[in-house]
């Protein structure tokens, strides 16, 4: 255990080198694959469906599935490396990978029975997108008020009620979809359900037009009787609070990578535009108040960058990680607004128009501090774990 510990505490500043070599490969693709697209990806809102397949033949899809159900075989720590490096370029295709990971595949290697691995874990490695079904029109910040209802059946369960915020659910093959089976019983009614997209009763409603980013599908889900067998329960029947409670502290790690891929991304462009962009006869960048701003922002992502890496660490010792993944998030997500900001600044008028890229990344950086729980839940959760 000291050994183990040690690493973490050594680990925490720096990458080893198979994983930096991971880490630039993904942002290799990125910006070879996946940088073209960025514009009509967001004006068009949609991801084409052959990039999609060509994450999963990059292995990042699958990044904790075993090899012998197909995946990499990796750990936690890889896909948040490789949810960083895509967000650097496009933070839609950065979340994308990271629900994947982090919430759906992440809950099913945990929760899942054998014959559920068995039957989903190779589909999810090779080509099978999922997503993560728990918010509702009332239950957001309070996400067990959810009504959605599973009446029991001699064979199955029927869920009925209307999800909504769903992310990958346009492309999204499999759902992991939380409903009720006994609303007077509150909390301990919740119950997770793995539900496929052809299922008779479910259906993918409105995809919602947002403010960044769009071409990540976020859509209303509706389940009027949809029939799913028993042995698609996943955990146990009343469990699903559990399931939501971990998987979500293990997913604002990820979100928390997408916010710090963001960052970078945004800073790479200030620095170069900086650095060509001429006033009063020199290089903006020559300045010592651009510079010295720079350096500000340079300095908080390497901290955001840091307490996103040690909660990752941390989850992958099996050392407890709630504070700290809260903190990755609400932090992370603060310092992508603010580098966003001072990029749009940087760039002067041309950071306010759609034809450079950071105008994108400051829309793109909002959604940080209200997914996956806002910034006052995360300091709900700091106060209440340092106080207590």
């Amino acid at each position: 255990m000291e050994q183990q510990a040690e690493r973490v505490r050594a680990a925490i500043t720096d990458l080893t080198e198979d994983e930096r070599i991971f880490r630039d490969s993904v942002y290799d693709f990125a910006d070879r694959r996946v940088r073209p697209l960025v514009r009509e990806m967001d004006e068009k809102a949609t991801i084409p469906r052959a990039l999609i397949e060509d994450l999963f033949g990059l292995g990042v899809m699958g990044v904790e599935i075993p090899e012998s159900f197909g995946g990499a075989g990796a750990q936690f720590f890889h896909a948040v490396l490789a949810v960083e490096a895509l967000s650097r370029v496009d933070p839609s295709i950065g979340v994308l990978v990271d629900v994947q990971n982090t919430l759906v595949i992440n809950a099913l290697m945990r929760w899942g029975s054998e014959d559920l691995k068995r039957r989903y874990l190779p589909r999810l490695a090779a080509k099978a997108l999922g997503a993560y079904a728990l918010s509702e029109a009332g239950s957001g910040s309070d996400a067990f008020a959810l009504t959605t209802r599973a009446i029991a059946t001699a064979d199955s369960f029927r869920l009925s009620g209307r999800k909504l915020w769903i992310t990958n659910a346009l492309e999204a093959d499999l759902f992991i979809v939380f409903a009720t089976v006994d609303p007077a019983q509150g909390y301990r009614g919740i119950t997770a359900f793995l539900v496929e997209r052809l299922f008779p009763g479910f259906i993918v409603g409105k995809k919602e037009d947002k403010l960044g980013i769009r071409a990540s599908s976020t859509c209303e889900l509706l389940l009027e009787d949809c029939a799913v067998p028993r042995e698609n329960v996943l955990g146990e029947v009343g469990q699903g609070y559990k399931v939501a409670i971990e998987t979500l502290n293990e997913g604002r790690i990820g979100i928390g990578a997408q916010m710090i891929g963001l960052a970078r991304g945004a800073l790479d462009h200030a620095i170069r535009y900086t650095k060509e962009r001429k006033q009063f006869g020199r290089a903006v960048a020559e300045f010592q108040a651009v510079q010295f701003q720079l350096a500000r922002a340079a300095t908080d992502l390497e901290a955001a960058r840091l307490t996103v890496y040690n909660a990752a660490r941390l989850r992958d010792a099996g050392r407890p990680f709630l504070t700290e993944a809260a903190m990755c998030k609400l932090f992370s997500s603060e310092v992508a607004e603010r580098v966003t900001s001072l990029a749009v600044n940087l760039y002067g008028g041309y950071g306010y128009v759609k034809d450079y890229p950071v105008e994108k990344l400051y829309r793109d950086a909002k959604i940080g501090q209200i997914y996956e729980g806002t910034s006052n839940l995360q300091l709900q959760t700091i106060a209440k774990q340092i106080l207590s």
